[in-house]
């Protein structure tokens, strides 16, 4: 970058600073660019990606297919083609290079420039932000595109700095990996990254020790590897239906929940339903299944039994099988997000791999030689790994000191109960919005979908705002109130609340329980956020000259 004054002045005078370079931060960028607008990125992080970029423990890998787990430009989809169904993190890193190189994405874009800060100037209608490497910026508008899994969790074990192996969170694997093979291995959670790297480790490990605290009521992947011919013929067909479905199903799938109730059919179709769900593979036995799954425990239990069957007819020993599928469901199933599995289950026939159930046998504490639990025995290891998941959704904001308009923390606001308007924006805090965070519909659908309904919307308003000549829009605290009203309505007709989940901030020691997703699907909450806007931004207060 060149740092003549000249250069550094515009910067600091921006129109708009994007924060992070994931999916949801490349996509602003480019749109914002192509709108006209001045823009540019820091990123905590040395390369793109976001969480592909800080996730590379072994066996990362995407839930959503290929199809549709991309930008939805032909621009972009047009020449690029995938190696498997459910892409890995490394091909997925290689993706984000090949955008980059498309869109011509770096010159915009500061990497290892973590913002640490953000207060707004009501004297100009700007934010003054702030980086850990020194430097400041004062754009008109903020977007935090900082996602929802950006803020490492760490467990509050005796002694967790005494172990002398090897220790990473998944969420801080080095970028250089590491060689797991022939060690003695604990993993710590069973969560989607404890899952990937359980049935990764697990065959190479001399020993493996799951520790485990609730099971996880993870789906079949059924992976398979893609040729170019048959997504030749896709691009040619059926990849722009594809990608414009994604805005009409419940989670920004391919694929809709079922509109009918489980008992409007008979036992017989319904067990043949369920099988069909399941040998699709993926999220179809989930997000696919029948919308009474998440409100009705009589029918979540009837999920529940078949989920269980398949699992049992894979997991040969009785205790394994009582740890990984009790007969009475830990939660009902869905309220947690299931993982996607490859041979998860089939790790557990292992001679050498240990289930650890930390509901009966809690960890006391963490030795110099490794795990501690309440029984006594010290589990001894070569290495440790902690996926013990995110302080999510909220957590990625929460941890910048962004000062609204009375002087108090965005942290402290949400401290006392999350509040927003639309999924996107804050009262007392102006020209700031954060796509795929705190009451979006984000935990509930394929990221590049809800990216990109929202990122639209973000651009679409500020392109309003620079035709009208304004500079400042900030929602109405009755409109914020009225929004989370309805979040919190929708939440409680569902099941979501019988699971201690990072969904509603349960697994943070401390933080406050509360439905942090908009859990009314994506037709509901996208028709939610047109209408606004087609009422000339319908809640929000619009100020200033430009």
């Amino acid at each position: 970058m060149s740092t003549n004054g000249h250069e550094i002045e515009q910067e600091q005078e921006l129109d708009v600073l994007v924060v992070g370079a994931g999916f949801s931060g490349v996509y602003q960028l480019d749109k914002l660019r192509k709108a006209g607008f001045s823009a540019k990125v820091f990123e905590a992080g040395k390369n793109f990606g976001g969480t592909w970029y800080w996730n590379c423990y072994p066996g990362a890998r995407v839930d959503s297919d290929f199809s549709i787990y991309q930008f939805s430009s032909e621009e972009l989809w047009k020449d690029w083609n995938w190696t498997e169904r459910f892409p890995g993190r490394e091909e997925l890193v290689k993706y984000f290079d090949y955008v980059d190189k498309k869109l011509d994405l770096r010159r915009d874009i500061s990497f290892d420039t973590r913002v640490t800060a953000a207060d707004f100037d009501t004297t100009t209608d700007r934010w003054v932000v702030s980086t850990q490497n020194g430097r400041t910026i004062r754009p008109r508008f903020l977007v935090l595109c900082t996602g929802f899994a950006s803020k490492p969790l760490f467990p509050d074990y005796k002694s967790l700095d005494s172990f002398q192996g090897i220790m990473h969170h998944t969420a801080q694997w080095p970028q250089e990996g590491v060689d797991l093979a022939g060690k003695r291995v604990g993993v710590i959670g069973t969560g989607a990254s404890g899952v990937q790297v359980i049935q990764e480790t697990g065959p190479v490990a001399a020993h493996l020790t799951v520790f485990q605290r609730t099971p996880n009521l993870a789906l079949p992947m059924f992976q398979h590897k893609l040729n170019v011919a048959t997504q030749t013929k896709m691009k040619a067909t059926i990849y722009p239906y594809l990608l414009r479905r994604r805005e009409q199903t419940f989670a920004g799938f391919h694929f809709d929940v079922i509109h009918k109730s489980l008992f409007d059919i008979s036992p017989e179709e319904r067990y043949i339903s369920f099988d069909d769900l399941w040998t699709k593979g993926g999220f179809h036995y989930w997000l696919g299944a029948y919308e009474d799954t998440f409100r009705d425990e009589r029918a979540n239990n009837e999920v529940y039994a078949f989920w269980r069957a398949k699992v049992l007819e894979r997991v040969r020993d009785a205790e394994m099988q009582r740890k990984l599928a009790p007969e009475v469901p830990p939660h009902p199933f869905g309220v947690k997000r299931p993982c996607l599995e490859q041979q998860y289950y089939e790790v557990y026939n292992q001679p050498n791999v240990t289930l650890v159930d930390l509901q009966e046998n809690p960890i006391v504490e963490i030795t110099p030689k490794g795990v501690k639990t309440q029984d006594g025995v010290e589990h001894e290891l070569d290495a440790l790994v902690l996926a013990t998941g995110f302080d999510a959704v909220t957590g990625s904001i929460a941890q910048i000191d962004i000062k609204g308009t009375d002087g108090s923390l965005m942290r402290e606001k949400w401290g006392k109960g999350l509040s927003t308007y639309l999924g996107l924006t804050c009262a007392g805090y102006p020209n700031m919005f954060f796509p795929y965070g705190p009451h979006g519909p984000t935990a509930f659908c394929n990221g590049p979908t809800c990216i990109e309904l929202q990122g639209d919307w973000i651009i679409n308003c500020i392109t309003h705002m620079r035709a009208q000549g304004k500079t400042r829009i900030e929602p109405t605290q009755e409109a914020e109130d009225e929004w989370t009203a309805r979040v919190n309505e929708i939440y409680s007709t569902h099941l979501w609340s019988r699971a201690k989940s990072w969904y509603i901030g349960a697994n943070v020691p401390g933080k406050r329980v509360q439905t942090l997703n908009f859990t009314g699907g994506i037709p509901l909450y996208t028709r939610l956020c047109r209408e606004s806007a087609e009422n000339g931004y319908k809640g929000f207060m619009i100020s200033g000259k430009a």
